[in-house]
């Protein structure tokens, strides 16, 4: 668990886990609409050193940011709108899988399936504030003795 008071601290968070990322990866974003998912995505992608902007899917569903540095490209997606099991088969998210990490916002649920090993992070907003509580968990041999 960590406590992240600023979006700044949040982008930084996602720039320190993107030095754990490797192609092949998947991350399941959840928490409430304002959380700071796509913040953390942001700074993911600083990390990952890929071409932006990063900006919520929300309506384009999926976006794929190439590396600009030899590195894994970043897909970023949104599972909000998505009704199901075949509308998230449809995205073919498991086609670019293996190259790239793909980061899945309001994933929980819908994408689990698409490997074995991945890296939840469920973000909640404090009452009060900015601050965030941020919670990593990992799923699978590849994040055993990561996180």
């Amino acid at each position: 668990m960590r406590i992240v008071a600023t979006a700044q601290e949040m982008r930084e968070l996602g720039m320190e886990l993107a030095g754990l990322l490797r192609p092949g990866d998947l991350v399941v974003l959840s928490g409430p609409l304002g959380a700071g998912k796509t913040t953390l995505v942001q700074g993911i992608a600083d990390g990952l050193k890929v071409r932006g902007p990063i900006t919520s899917p929300t309506f384009v569903v999926a976006r794929v940011h190439p590396s600009l540095s030899g590195g894994p490209a970043l897909v970023h997606a949104d599972a909000y709108r998505l009704g199901g099991d075949l509308e998230v088969d449809d995205l073919d998210l498991d086609a670019s899988l293996e190259e790239s990490v793909t980061v899945v916002e309001w994933g929980e649920g819908l994408v689990e399936g698409l490997a074995d090993d991945r890296l939840e992070i469920s973000i909640d907003r404090s009452d009060s504030g900015e601050e965030r509580t941020v919670r990593l968990r990992g799923i699978g041999a590849r994040w055993e003795s990561i996180i």
